[in-house]
């Protein structure tokens, strides 16, 4: 439950001082290639800036302007200027499909080393293996750096295949782990499957992978490299497989009964009871237990997303037909982490519900059960089935790794350490960065063309070269460039350098607080903890108020227009749709809101921190069914952002109520509350109109 304690007056003052103390350390001035306006500024009005043309040039390009974009190319070229290189990137990579090789080296030659360089031979890669040049691509793919792009990396294979070396086992991986169809590795499949080199079992995985990650158009380019009628199949069977299963029910041949499986698995995702009742009409009897069981989880799957307590009966069904297979199940990572939370969520007896949370973290992927939320549910159902001594320094000791991980300081390392009986540890301060090590990261050209892009409003393309210029480095260096980037006060790129660390850990610098004294006057003006504000505000924005999401959220507090609108009338204050980034604007609206939301959740911080995400609705309903451990509630929040989003505010508030020097700063657990369930007999009903 949240605490409205007041602190007195010499607390009061005490905290604002700290706050703007640490502000101050993280204001000096930097070291730049020209003289563009600190994050958020703006230039005078009607003032030229050196860095317009290169503004223009990528409005240009946008509007596929190629004459415009040609004449700013040679103009910012002439001149010198830092970020031409940029403008010769997109000029050039404007006109790829017609360029030839000789234009490519002679790029790459005069920005050799830099992040274009390696960006557009990623592009020019993915030209080469398009027009089936096989020669130039072999050639330069071995000078690729960042190695990133999965077309690209099936190109490669395909061009190794076409030379006649053993590529399958690579090929196979590459090739499941596409996101989306795309030429390189359809080309590389439809390829070996010419050459006699994937089995029809390989393909049909490669479907129910599809069908399962709802990637529609690489099932049909795999159903078609078995033949015309495959193709025409599964045409029926993606768009109408209620209408194919009532048709082959009757025994379906071996052909038929993969295609029912894919059947299955398409109308559970819609509708998981039509795909129960299809089992239950005979579907069942004439799968095999393989079909039958990862039918049976993708259904549970489905239930247990939208929290419906017949999950785990449905995983059960799974993990029955998958014990008589005698196999280890071939389900999705996304498939099995729904039946840890359906699991996590169950009434059954302790004991056999976290045995399926075990059963199910083991089945994963040796690369997802290294999460650390595996881990931390890991660790805690070893604790909950522990018998005797050994099994439960098993428990403390997975506790223990996890508690204690390289560079981790985050919800799962909080409460780790809290199932250890122990308050989580701050790290030490890592020794002061010297003046040599700051003086060669503000040196670094591409730590200064991404800084300076992404003032100019270029922000994805400067945090890309930014973090291509981390490529490499240890942690001192990283805490150097981290620094820069904090005097310059660009908060998200001095944030998510800081946390790459993994030795050596600054916490003042992965949790700064600019705005500070705004920020804590406004929270308790609000009746807000101020380090639950802090903590919000550094998920939402990273501390730069000129942010704008794509959904239209703007401010440090990322208020929709909507909300802003509502928010102001309720306080009765005048209010333009232009004052939405005005920072004190901003903080008044997005703490009254925050307010609001909080009491009506009684208090709940995770439950407000959702509904700020997701909309106060929608924690609404996921609140309903059984009273839950907080952690569990938050594990089974059925949208992937809003889950992490709550996470990470938490953890966020815990690590802030340390930094601000409270005498009794509040561990996590106790952030979380104890428990989550429906809303309680008697209480207030819920605001109706709050947006």
């Amino acid at each position: 439950m949240f605490s409205r304690r007041s602190l007195n007056r010499s607390k009061s003052w005490l905290l604002v001082a700290l706050s703007a103390t640490l502000t101050a350390a993280f204001a000096q001035p930097q070291p730049q290639l020209q003289s563009p306006p600190a994050a958020g500024a703006t230039a005078a009005a009607g003032a030229p800036s050196p860095d317009d043309p290169i503004v223009e040039a990528r409005e240009a390009l946008r509007k596929k302007d190629k004459p415009r974009l040609q004449a700013l190319r040679e103009r910012v070229v002439a001149a010198r200027h830092p970020l031409a290189q940029w403008v010769d990137y997109w000029e050039l990579g404007s006109r790829l499909a017609e360029a030839q090789q000789g234009e490519l080296e002679a790029f790459f030659e005069r920005w050799s080393g830099s992040y274009v360089e390696d960006r557009l031979r990623n592009d020019w890669l993915l030209e080469l293996g398009r027009r089936r040049d096989w020669v130039n691509f072999t050639r330069e793919h071995p000078r690729y750096r960042m190695n990133d792009d999965l077309e690209v990396q099936c190109y490669a294979l395909l061009a190794q295949h076409l030379a006649g070396r053993e590529v399958k086992a690579a090929a196979l991986a590459a090739w499941y782990a596409q996101r989306e169809l795309d030429d390189g590795c359809n080309a590389l499949a439809t390829a070996l499957a010419e050459a006699h080199k994937l089995k029809a079992g390989e393909i049909w995985h490669e479907m129910r992978l599809s069908v399962d990650a709802n990637r529609l158009r690489a099932a049909r380019a795999a159903a078609a490299l078995l033949g015309p009628s495959t193709a025409t199949a599964i045409g029926e069977v993606l768009d109408q497989p209620a209408r194919f299963l009532k048709r082959h029910l009757v025994e379906p041949s071996g052909q038929h009964q993969e295609l029912a499986v894919l059947a299955l698995m398409r109308l559970a995702a819609g509708d998981p009871d039509a795909a129960q009742a299809e089992l239950a009409s005979g579907w069942s009897r004439w799968l095999d237990d393989d079909d039958a069981a990862l039918a049976w989880a993708t259904i549970g799957r489905a239930l247990a997303q939208r929290l419906d307590d017949r999950a785990y009966d449905a995983y059960q069904q799974a993990w029955r037909r998958q014990r008589e297979q005698g196999s280890a199940p071939r389900w999705s990572d996304d498939t099995l982490a729904w039946n840890v939370r359906a699991a996590l969520r169950s009434p059954r007896p302790d004991r056999e519900r976290w045995g399926r949370v075990l059963q199910a973290i083991e089945a994963m992927s040796p690369a997802a059960a290294k999460d650390p939320g595996w881990d931390y549910w890991k660790a805690r159902a070893l604790k909950a089935r522990a018998r005797n001594e050994a099994e439960r320094e098993r428990a403390a000791a997975a506790f223990e790794r996890l508690a204690n991980g390289a560079g981790s300081f985050g919800y799962y390392t909080l409460l780790a350490a809290q199932d250890l009986g122990r308050p989580a540890g701050l790290p030490p301060l890592p020794p002061p960065l010297t003046e040599a090590e700051q003086a060669l990261a503000a040196q670094t050209p591409g730590l200064q063309r991404g800084l300076q892009m992404a003032r100019i409003g270029l922000r994805d393309e400067g945090r890309r070269e930014w973090n291509f210029s981390l490529r490499g480095l240890g942690d001192r260096e990283l805490l150097a460039a981290a620094q820069f980037a904090c005097q310059a006060q660009d908060w998200q790129l001095c944030i998510n350098t800081s946390e790459r660390t993994r030795e050596q850990v600054d916490l003042r610098q992965r949790y700064p607080m600019p705005f500070a004294a705004e920020i804590t006057a406004r929270a308790r003006d609000s009746g807000l903890e101020p380090a639950f504000v802090f903590g919000l505000i550094r998920q939402e924005t990273r501390f730069l108020p000129q942010l704008r999401s794509s959904a239209g959220a703007a401010g440090l507090m990322q208020l929709m227009p909507a909300t802003a609108r509502w928010t102001a009338r309720k306080l009765g204050v005048p209010f333009q749709p232009e004052q939405v980034t005005d920072i004190p604007t901003n903080l008044l609206l997005g703490t009254t809101y925050l307010k609001l939301v909080l009491d009506d959740f009684a208090g709940s911080q995770a439950l407000a921190a959702a509904a700020y995400n997701a909309g106060p609705n929608r924690p609404r309903r996921w609140r309903e069914g059984p009273v839950l451990d907080t952690a569990i509630w938050a594990e089974n929040i059925p949208f992937n952002e809003t889950r992490d989003y709550v996470k990470k505010v938490l953890a966020n508030a815990t690590i802030y109520d340390h930094l601000l020097g409270n005498a009794a700063p509040r561990p996590l657990l106790q952030r979380l509350g104890p428990r989550i369930g429906p809303r309680e007999a008697g209480a207030a009903a819920a605001d109706a109109n709050l947006p």
